[in-house]
């Protein structure tokens, strides 16, 4: 690929994009749970859609880029690989998270809704791959369902959090959504554009860790599936852990769940960008056992938070914390004598 770093310049960017990471992530944190106070759409939406595309922005950038250089692997590998490492990124914060269990504590129904929701993008996922020689103008129909079915989820997300049929039971570890009173005297104008410059700053950070990234990973003969899986998918995820861990420090949990669980199904429409993207035919058919071994491994991460986010473990990280972290380092063994 043409844009590959020298390895002296590709760990300098690397070291200045994570420090920016980490600065302007906490305060991109900080902003939308304002948002979400003084907007009203509640926290869990709040980080399903905002926090979510707004750390996201270069996982999506460093997919469509090897997709358009004709590595669909390294694509799609970096879209799925991204779920897996966020759902693991769950169990960081909530060691970091003093009390009780982080599902427990932020019991939310919108954000079991987009756990199913990602299930559910999963899901059409593994059907493109098995009907990967259906295209049209070299584009999967699964491409064009997963943003309807997006959106879709994103509209039935709203409606779940307006007007819940499923409440979750208020124990004394529950932390409940409470306005800031500092966002009602604030500017709305002003936080949307603090917003706005805030994710610009963390996307452009985040696209500079993709790209040192990748450079660094070429140097080691691995897979691009395991490069993207485990290597770019990390890097490119670290907005996402540190606004994650920043709401978490703030006692903004529902946020924290939902930028998570929420940025998981936003993540995946990389997929459907990376078969725009790629022209040497559908990118599904140039998929293989790695790849179909990879969203399975997901599926399985994925419903094991959405166990733990029903069940709420009262204390620890939960069974579901360490069952994720089991399931992710055996993902890492078998992806790796894969290929």
């Amino acid at each position: 690929m043409g844009w590959l770093m020298p390895m002296p310049v590709a760990v300098a960017v690397l070291a200045v994009a994570a420090l920016a990471v980490i600065v302007f992530g906490r305060r991109l944190a900080t902003v939308v749970d304002r948002l979400a106070d003084r907007t009203g759409i509640g926290e869990a939406l709040a980080g399903a859609v905002l926090l979510a595309a707004a750390t996201s922005l270069a996982g999506l950038v460093a997919s469509v880029t090897a997709a358009s250089g004709g590595d669909a692997q390294l694509a799609v590998s970096n879209s799925i690989g991204g779920v897996g490492a966020q759902t693991a990124f769950l169990v960081v914060a909530d060691l970091l998270h003093r009390g009780a269990n982080l599902e427990h504590a932020a019991a939310s129904i919108t954000n079991v809704f987009s756990a199913l929701l990602m299930t559910v993008m999963l899901g059409i996922v593994v059907i493109g791959m098995a009907t990967s020689t259906t295209s049209v103008w070299d584009v999967h129909p699964a491409s064009l369902f997963l943003p309807l079915v997006y959106g879709y989820g994103l509209w039935l997300s709203r409606r779940v959090s307006q007007e819940p049929m499923w409440r979750a039971t208020r124990t004394p570890q529950t932390r409940v959504e409470t306005p800031d009173s500092t966002a009602a005297r604030g500017s709305l104008t002003t936080m949307w554009l603090s917003f706005a410059l805030f994710a610009v700053l963390v996307s452009a950070a985040g696209f500079a860790v993709a790209r040192a990234g990748v450079s660094l990973a070429e140097a080691s003969g691995l897979s691009s599936t395991f490069i993207g899986a485990f290597i770019t998918s990390i890097v490119t995820s670290m907005p996402e852990l540190v606004t994650t861990v920043a709401a978490v420090r703030a006692g903004a949990l529902s946020l924290a769940v939902g930028g998570i669980v929420g940025g998981n199904a936003f993540d995946l429409l990389f997929v459907a960008a990376s078969d725009v993207a790629y022209r040497d035919g559908g990118i599904y058919a140039a998929m293989g056992a790695s790849d179909m071994f990879l969203v399975g491994w997901t599926i399985l991460l994925v419903g094991t938070a959405a166990a733990g986010l029903v069940r709420r473990e009262p204390t620890g990280i939960g069974f579901e914390g360490y069952s994720i972290l089991a399931i992710y380092a055996a993902g890492v063994a078998v992806l790796g004598v894969l290929g």
